[in-house]
C-alpha cells in the first residue's frame, strides 16, 4: 500500500480534542437539551425494504405514518423525478439520498477501462438523481477484491475513477459516501480513513455500516477512527459469536438489538464525535407490520 501524506484539513479528525470537548459538553446538558439530543438521529429505510402494495406515493405514506423520517432510493434505474415529487408531496416524506445501483456490477476496480467508465457514468447519474430527488448523498461501494482485482489494484484503479465524479458532486452539493462492506476492500477503519483522505474532498466521506463492521473491528473503534468522516449510517445488526460458530453470514440472521453491535456504546461514541443525521436500516424488510417493528427497534437504538 503506498504511503500518503494526510492533508492539513484532516488534522482535526485525527486528534481527540473535538471528541473530548464534545463529551465534556454532553455531560453538562440540561433535561431539555437531552430531549433535543434524542432527536438528532433521523431514521430511514432503503426503498427495496418496503414490501407494501401500491405506488411509490403509497409506500411513502406508509413510511411516514410509521414514523420514519425519510427514505433512500436507488439510481440508475430509480423512479422519475416527477414520480418522486408526487410521492413527497402526498406523504410529506423526504428522500435523503440514493444508493448507486450498479457499483457491484460496473466496479471502479475492474481491469477493463470501459467497465470502469460505465461505473463512473452511473455514479454521475446517481449524483444528479439525488439532487433532483432532494437528497444529499450517493452511497458507493468503491471497489471489490476478486480474481480481477487485488487489494492494491482496487486502490490504484478506483481512486482516479472517483475523482472524475468529484467536480460534479461539488457542483451539485451532493456527497459521495463510501460504504464499508464485505468486499475484501477497506475492511479496516484506518485504511478506510486513509482512502477517504486521499480523495481529498469535503464531498467525499464515509457511509458507515455498523453491522458490516463488527466482523473486522469493534464499532467504537471504527467510529473513533473515522470520526467526522462519517456522514451517514447504515443500521444493521450482527452477532459476532453466531458468525464465528455458524458461518460469517449467519451473524446477520438476528434482529436489531439482538446481536453484538453494542448499540449503547455505538450511540455514545457517535455523540462524542458530534455525529447527527441519517441512520438507514439495511435489513430484510416486509409489510407494514414488519416495517413498524423496524421503526420501533430503530427508535430504541437511537435512544440507547
Amino acid at each position: 500500500m503506498p504511503t500518503m501524506q494526510q492533508p492539513d484539513r484532516r488534522h482535526f479528525l485525527q486528534t481527540t480534542f473535538g471528541a473530548t470537548a464534545f463529551a465534556a459538553l454532553a455531560g453538562s446538558l440540561t433535561a431539555d437539551d437531552k430531549v433535543k439530543d434524542e432527536k438528532r438521529f433521523k431514521k430511514a429505510v432503503k426503498i427495496g425494504m418496503v414490501k407494501v402494495k401500491g405506488s411509490l406515493s403509497d409506500k411513502f405514506e406508509v413510511l411516514k405514518k410509521l414514523g420514519f423520517d425519510g427514505v433512500e432510493l436507488n439510481s440508475p434505474g430509480g423512479p422519475t423525478p416527477s414520480e418522486v415529487d408526487r410521492a413527497k408531496e402526498v406523504s410529506g416524506l423526504p428522500v435523503h439520498g440514493v444508493v448507486d445501483s450498479v457499483h457491484w456490477r460496473d466496479t471502479l476496480s475492474h481491469p477493463d477501462a470501459e467497465v470502469r467508465a460505465r461505473g463512473v457514468e452511473a455514479l454521475k447519474t446517481a449524483l444528479r438523481h439525488s439532487k433532483e430527488y432532494g437528497g444529499t448523498s450517493v452511497l458507493l461501494v468503491p471497489a471489490k477484491v476478486d480474481k480481477l482485482a487485488s487489494y492494491d489494484e482496487c486502490w490504484k484503479r478506483s481512486i482516479p475513477e472517483i475523482r472524475k465524479a468529484i467536480p460534479l458532486a461539488e457542483d451539485l452539493g451532493i456527497d459521495i459516501l463510501l460504504e464499508n462492506v464485505w468486499n475484501g476492500f477497506l475492511t479496516d477503519p484506518k485504511e478506510t480513513a486513509k482512502y477517504v483522505d486521499e480523495l481529498d474532498s469535503e464531498r467525499v466521506g464515509a457511509y458507515y455500516d455498523v453491522g458490516n463492521s463488527v466482523r473486522y473491528a469493534p464499532p467504537v473503534e471504527w467510529i473513533t477512527t473515522l470520526g467526522q468522516r462519517i456522514k451517514k449510517l447504515d443500521i444493521k445488526e450482527y452477532d459476532l459469536e453466531k458468525g464465528k460458530s455458524e458461518g460469517w453470514y449467519k451473524g446477520f440472521q438476528v434482529k436489531l438489538l439482538e446481536g453484538t453491535c453494542g448499540w449503547p456504546s455505538v450511540m455514545k461514541t457517535l455523540k462524542e464525535i458530534g455525529f447527527s443525521g441519517w441512520g438507514t436500516a439495511e435489513i430484510p424488510g416486509g409489510d407494514k407490520e414488519r416495517l413498524a417493528e423496524i421503526a420501533e427497534r430503530m427508535d430504541k437504538i437511537f435512544a440507547s
